[in-house]
Parts: structure tokens; sequence; C-alpha cells
């Protein structure tokens, strides 16, 4: 997307558009190039740990023959969801 806007700057005409697309490219080539090798780093050294969440309670439940696993960790399904809040009670009208 920063390259795109760095196109589009080039074609503005202005004095300060060239140096926009400039610093535009050096953002896309450098800096996110950098945070897109520290995220991927993160990711690799997390899933190479192979250790469960602490957070995640252990899961003795079994799947049915018929059902695909939800999480990797534990198959049983998830915790029915709370029922939504009812609707507060409309005012009433006032009288003129």
């Amino acid at each position: 997307m920063l390259t795109a806007v760095a196109d589009f700057h080039d074609h503005l005409g202005q004095p300060a558009d060239p140096y926009v697309a400039r610093r535009l490219r050096y953002l896309a080539e450098e800096y996110l190039h950098l945070i897109g090798t520290d995220l991927a780093h993160t990711r690799n050294a997390l899933a190479d740990r192979h250790a469960p969440h602490p957070g995640r309670s252990t899961c003795t439940g079994e799947v049915p023959a018929a059902e695909r696993e939800r999480s990797a960790v534990c198959a049983c399904p998830p915790p029915p969801r709370p029922l939504p809040a009812p609707p507060p009670p409309l005012a009433a009208a006032m009288r003129r």
C-alpha cells in the first residue's frame, strides 16, 4: 500500500511530492521489512515451544467420530455463549 501511495505522489507534480514518494518507499522497504522479519521470528519461536498455553484448562473430553476438533489443545466444544441482555424498557412518551 505504501508503494502504491508513493507511485501516486510521483505524479502529483508539487515540489515536495518526490520527497514524500521516496520516504514512503523507504518506509515500505526498510521498516516494514524489519517489522515483518521480527514478527516471523516471534511466530516461529512460539511455534517451536510445543507447550500448551498456561491459561487454558486441561481437557479430557473426546470428539465424536462425525465431528472435527475445534481446538488443537482441547477437543471439547466451547462453552455456550451467554444470552444477550434484554433491551431497556421503552420510555413512556411525554404528553403535550
